[in-house]
């Protein structure tokens, strides 16, 4: 699997996602037997949630039928036989969720469409990993966010139903489950966004993330494989925020030792902070940061910081400014209002940014409906 870049058609590993060239999208390259490299699945989401409450644990039906290997639980959960967590369809969890379909699997879970019996409507239930069920802070923020489930429902949040676990130590997170499309495939497709859907969708990130915000929960991991693109019954679309729980706190400082001798940085996240990078304390304004990159990239189809290699990219997001959306894309022609709003976002400093996600939404709605002429909004925001 591969990717390649359309303007200088350099091949890259299939982890990446943007030439560190001049910062244009990779395309898929297809298996030599002519299969698709698909992206990373990112789980279903969902507005609509039963009232919250923790499960009791119940060992899967029929489990101790099946033949897997032996696999220690996390720190204080009995022992018992594993399952093997790629084939659940079948079983029921907490004898309730009858699992039905895989949907997709990634490298911290595998992802099932479920029936809720009780409730008689699907869920998504996401089966976490062995590494990332015995990682003590990751579970203690997933225990945190499924505290404050019913606090975190919103329409543009995916929140925590319930998080269960097994006698056999298989920990899973029950979600609503909506279909959609991801954000990262939406994007991959159209190459770039319009304006008005640009503003709409950080409209409603920016909501997403106040509530959690609000309740104290930083994402920390805010990329658009982690958001989803859902079909209201009316017709209409919005954007919903994903995996706030499963964000793990990257440690970039022990990433930045993997360089290869060409530079190249193993797994380098594309949308973080400067804060993050530098391994700083984290607040809210470090997902505004993130937003204003997301921002960049859909209106753009690139990212701002480009670089011959992903080093240098990392060193620009620390020490230079974003390019510019004129110079990143002279054949664009989007209100001057725009990119000063977007810079803002993106500003090195924290205390230089937005200092919430509704404030960045706002600023770029009025920019863009104004087309850039003074108002108050702007006026404050941009300090006229």
């Amino acid at each position: 699997m591969s990717t390649r870049c359309p303007s200088c058609q350099t091949t890259y590993a299939d982890d990446a996602r943007f030439c560190p060239r001049d910062g244009t999208k990779l395309e898929t390259v297809a298996h030599p037997a002519g299969n698709p490299v698909t992206p990373p699945f990112i789980p279903p989401p969902p507005p609509s949630s039963p009232p919250h409450s923790h499960a009791r644990v119940f060992q899967p039906l029929g489990s101790e039928n099946r033949a897997t290997s032996q696999r220690t639980g996390p720190p204080g959960a009995p022992a018992g036989k594993a399952l093997d967590y790629s084939k659940l369809v079948g079983e029921t969890l907490d004898l309730r969720y009858v699992v039905t379909r895989k949907i997709g699997e990634g490298g911290m879970s595998f992802v099932y469409l479920a029936n809720d019996v009780l409730r008689k409507e699907p869920v998504a239930i996401k089966i976490l990993s062995p590494s990332l069920s015995q990682d003590r802070t990751a579970m203690a923020r997933l225990r945190r966010e499924a505290d404050l489930g019913g606090k975190l429902e919103h329409p543009n949040v995916c929140h925590i139903i319930r998080l269960g676990e097994t006698s056999n130590g298989l920990v899973y997170v029950v979600m609503p489950f909506v279909e959609g499309e991801l954000l990262c495939d939406l994007t991959n497709r159209a190459q770039q966004l319009e304006l008005a859907v640009t503003v709409r969708y950080i409209t409603d990130i920016a909501a997403g993330l106040q509530v959690a915000h609000e309740l104290g929960i930083v994402h920390r991991d805010l990329k658009p494989e982690n958001i989803m693109i859902s079909r209201n019954s009316d017709g209409s679309d919005r954007a919903i925020v994903m995996d706030f729980g499963l964000a793990k706190e990257r440690q970039v400082s022990a990433e930045i030792k993997k360089l290869t001798a060409t530079g190249i940085v193993l797994g380098t996240p594309e949308f973080m902070s400067p804060e993050q990078l530098r391994g700083k304390p984290l607040d809210p304004r470090t997902d505004v940061y993130s937003l204003g990159l997301m921002a960049y990239e859909m209106l753009t189809g690139k990212l701002p910081f480009p670089g011959r290699t992903q080093q240098e990219i990392m060193i620009a997001r620390l020490k230079s400014e974003p390019t510019p959306i004129r110079a990143a894309r002279p054949d664009l022609d989007f209100p001057a209002a725009v990119e000063k709003v977007l810079l803002k976002s993106m500003a090195r400093e924290p205390s230089e940014r937005f200092q919430s996600a509704p404030e960045f939404a706002a600023a770029l709605a009025d920019a863009a409906r104004r087309g850039g002429a003074a108002s108050g909004v702007l006026d404050r925001i941009l300090g006229r």
